[in-house]
C-alpha cells in the first residue's frame, strides 16, 4: 500500500511524503497503474515546485523504499496551487484504487 501524507502549518501546506508500493506483487495490474501515477504526480509536483516556480525544498527519494519526502524550505505561499492540487489529484486517486493508496493531512 502507498501512503501519501501531507503537512499543513499556519493553515498552508508545507511538503508531503509518499511512502509504500501500490503493488502486491508482479501480476497486480491495478497495483502498477497506480504505483505509476503516483509516481509521476510527485515527480511532476518537486520538479514543478523547484524548478518553475523557484521554491527551495529538501526533497529525499529512496527508490528501495518507494519513497518520496519533500519539504518547503523558502516561502510555502508560491507553492499552494501546486500542492493543493497534488493532495487533490491524490485523493481522487485514492478513491479509485482505495487498496492500493490512502491519503491523509497533519498540521503542524
Amino acid at each position: 500500500m502507498t501512503r501519501a501524507v501531507f503537512t499543513r502549518s499556519g493553515g498552508l501546506l508545507t511538503g508531503f511524503s509518499v511512502t509504500g508500493h501500490c503493488t502486491a506483487d508482479g501480476g497486480d495490474e491495478a497495483g502498477r497503474i497506480a504505483c505509476a501515477a503516483v509516481s509521476s504526480a510527485a515527480y511532476m509536483t518537486a520538479n514543478t515546485l523547484t524548478e518553475i516556480i523557484g521554491a527551495a525544498a529538501d526533497i529525499q527519494v529512496d527508490e528501495a523504499e518507494g519513497a518520496m519526502r519533500l519539504a518547503v524550505t523558502s516561502d510555502p505561499a508560491p507553492c499552494q496551487a501546486l500542492l493543493e492540487g497534488f493532495l487533490l489529484h491524490m485523493q481522487q486517486l485514492a478513491r479509485m484504487y482505495e487498496q492500493q493508496i490512502e491519503v491523509h493531512a497533519e498540521v503542524r
